[in-house]
């Protein structure tokens, strides 16, 4: 190879760090909305309308958030218990229903129900009262939600560790009360040890995955007859609240101060967490979800302003966030197949520089 050649390539890969380079790096998407008092605590993706959708600890009320933070009221019901919030929500996107976790602390004891709303109407489809077997009174702790390909929702209770299930007709029911649930150890000390089952998420392939904040655990439960197990980790997810399942696999949960990316190849027996993001931990993030183009979102509702009783904030957010070792793995590859096509592109030069000039001589 000439040395003009290697000059060639020299100079096309500085070109190629210096101005194009920065330009594989995308930025991370930020839509900051304005709702005041809203502080939401939970939220979903609509895939059909392409929006989020936000709960709220104030007030009975989920909001539409577009990517250019426009904001719409989707669900307004009065007709709930008064102080009434919205805590965990999803999308059924097959049946165009949104479900929402309700409650309320203005009874004794508190109302607890998971409620279920047609997305193209708003109207109200069913409420369901979640109840506490053990007292037979209204639970005090409904918390995440997730739904499988049937309609079936399934709901955690974090005050007494156990997944409620309602079916598409609003007929509820205990599904899983796993002795797992209560068999690791709880620092006391901590400020996440009276809240136990959260997030979860149901998985393609017939179970659901729910994180655990007390104790850092991820249990699988089986989506027929509700037995768990603790899913085998190198670590505990610290104070994991919300979690999200990308379509390649890979779970994202999330606690006030970082995100845990997870994956398996056992059908989680087993996982890794091979890689953590830091989050703002003023903002409080409390939950996941993944939008358009499997690109995960955390929500920063500021809830534990909102818990502590300050009002007047209007601002909240919602950032797009990821993992460093992919991101950086993806740079890689985009480096080395553009170095092997520059180098294929240069080779077939010369080639047929040598070619013409090899012709040259022949007719001379």
């Amino acid at each position: 190879m000439s040395t003009i050649m290697v000059k060639s390539i020299l100079v096309f890969f500085t070109f190629f760090i210096v101005f194009l380079g920065p330009a594989q790096a995308r930025s991370p998407h930020i839509i900051n909305f304005r709702s005041p008092n809203l502080y939401p605590e939970s939220l979903a993706w609509d895939p059909i309308a392409q929006h989020f959708l936000v709960g709220s600890l104030r007030y009975p009320t989920i909001l539409s958030i577009s990517d250019a933070a426009v904001v719409d009221t989707v669900i307004s019901d009065p007709s709930l218990p008064p102080d009434s919030t919205f805590l965990g929500v999803t999308v059924d996107p097959l049946r165009r229903r949104l479900l929402t976790a309700v409650h309320s602390n203005s009874q004794t004891p508190s109302f607890n129900a998971l409620a279920a709303y047609d997305l193209r109407s708003g109207q109200r489809l069913f409420l369901t009262p979640l109840l506490d077997p053990a007292s037979t009174i209204y639970a005090p702790a409904t918390n995440d939600i997730a739904v499988d390909f049937s309609g079936n929702a399934y709901i955690t209770n974090s005050a007494s560790n156990f997944v409620w299930k309602v079916n598409p007709e609003g007929e509820g029911s205990v599904f899983s009360q796993s002795p797992v649930f209560s068999s690791h150890p709880v620092d006391p000390t901590t400020p996440y040890s009276s809240c136990g089952l959260n997030g979860v998420a149901y998985i393609g392939k017939g179970y659901l995955l729910v994180v655990q904040s007390s104790t850092g655990k991820l249990f699988k439960v089986d989506g027929e007859d509700g037995t768990a197990r603790t899913v085998i980790l190198n670590k505990d997810l610290t104070g994991a609240d919300g979690i999200a399942v990308r379509s390649d696999g890979v779970v994202v949960a999330v606690s006030q101060y970082k995100a845990y990316y997870i994956k398996s190849d056992s059908s989680w027996s087993e996982g890794v967490v091979f890689d953590e993001t830091a989050l703002d931990g003023e903002r409080f993030a409390t939950s996941v979800t993944v939008g358009g183009e499997d690109r995960v979102y955390v929500l920063y509702g500021h809830v534990k302003e909102g818990l502590l009783g300050n009002v007047g904030r209007e601002e909240f957010g919602i950032v797009e966030i990821e993992s460093g070792k992919e991101s950086g793995e993806e740079s890689l590859w985009v480096y080395l197949l553009i170095g092997l096509a520059l180098a294929y592109f240069f080779f077939w030069r010369f080639q047929m520089k040598q070619l013409v000039t090899n012709m040259n001589k022949k007719t001379a």
